[in-house]
């Protein structure tokens, strides 16, 4: 008989908790999957050296360095998105990322000097590629790629094409919040939606998704607060500091976790409005947006079902 049981695997990888699950026991199986994590955690991260990220930083100003295909590709990627007209995404905001620190004991607002001076740094156009030599080069010194808000989604997406390509149909993985789901038609996997800046545990209700990834992203993940502030980890490129909108989180779904980590922050960057009128154009992503209203905004059919005992939410259906 199949065994039906639900196993469940963890780790610590690129500073999250990783978590893997299988309706098997094959500890072989998730000892690959979190030995291939960790091989794109070695390309990607900016955390430590040696990484072919952390070589393209140093050499910024100096020249360009090749890189393998999967990094460059990435880039590529991370770059595009920074281009889109009023993008909130900026794969060279790295210099503003450390000059913050939110999340990595930064717990007072930086200068404004300061704040300008990095901003000048994170120019996406200056990050120059070269596709026939599968090369990056930061124009300016001092400039530095951080690709955290892609490389995730990038790596989830990689450990659903390993799971697919090793026979296995149906599973779950969870890098740190975001989520790549895969299913037959006779199995969904209920995901959750963290109640911003509540409990641990604490939902505001879920969906069941099948074969899509979910990425949440939200101002409650990382902040400090500073004379009765909050000032959260979600920088816009625009100004240097974190964005301010009527935002608290934003959940896509969509086939792909790498589109969802773009749209968590495109969307984040355009606010509900704004961000509403764009997903009209792109029928294959879905959102939630939870405001600072407390108003939970859909942007499609999809079914959402409360598990909160906070009747301060409201559900407001705005189909697109």
């Amino acid at each position: 008989m199949p065994d039906n049981r639900l196993y469940s695997y963890a780790a610590v990888l690129m500073g999250s908790p990783i978590q893997l699950k299988l309706f098997s026991s094959d500890e072989a199986l998730a000892s690959r999957v979190f030995n291939l994590i960790k091989k794109y955690e070695d390309l990607f991260t900016v955390n430590r050296t040696p990484s072919q990220v952390m070589a393209i930083n140093h050499a910024a100003g100096l020249h360009p360095v090749v890189v393998s295909r999967p990094v460059y590709e990435l880039i590529k990627c991370a770059k595009a998105a920074s281009m889109l007209p009023e993008s909130a995404f900026n794969l060279a905001i790295g210099p503003l990322v450390k000059l913050w620190r939110i999340g990595f004991k930064g717990d007072s607002v930086p200068l404004a000097e300061e704040i300008a001076a990095r901003l000048r740094l994170t120019r996406a156009q200056d990050v120059v590629l070269d596709d026939a030599a599968s090369s990056v080069y930061l124009t300016q010194p001092g400039m530095e790629i951080d690709l955290g808000a892609i490389a995730k989604g990038y790596i989830a997406d990689r450990v659903r094409d390993y799971l697919q390509q090793q026979g296995t149909f149906t599973g779950l993985i969870n890098l740190g919040g975001n989520v790549q789901t895969l299913a037959t038609p006779q199995k969904t996997w209920s995901i959750g939606l963290k109640k911003p800046f509540g409990a641990a545990d604490e939902l505001v209700g879920t969906i069941d998704v099948a074969n899509k990834s979910v990425v949440t992203s939200g101002i409650y993940e990382r902040w400090f607060e500073q004379d009765g502030k909050r000032w959260h980890h979600i920088l816009d490129p625009r100004t240097g500091y974190p964005l301010e909108n009527e935002l608290e989180s934003v959940t896509v779904i969509s086939a792909d976790s790498l589109d969802g980590d773009i749209w968590t922050t495109l969307l984040f960057g355009l606010g509900v409005g704004k961000g509403m009128r764009a997903l009209r154009e792109h029928e294959d992503i879905e959102a939630i947006f939870i405001t600072k209203n407390r108003d939970i905004i859909l942007s499609s059919q999809r079914q959402f079902r409360y598990t909160h005992s906070d009747d301060r939410y409201r559900l407001i259906d705005c189909t697109v």
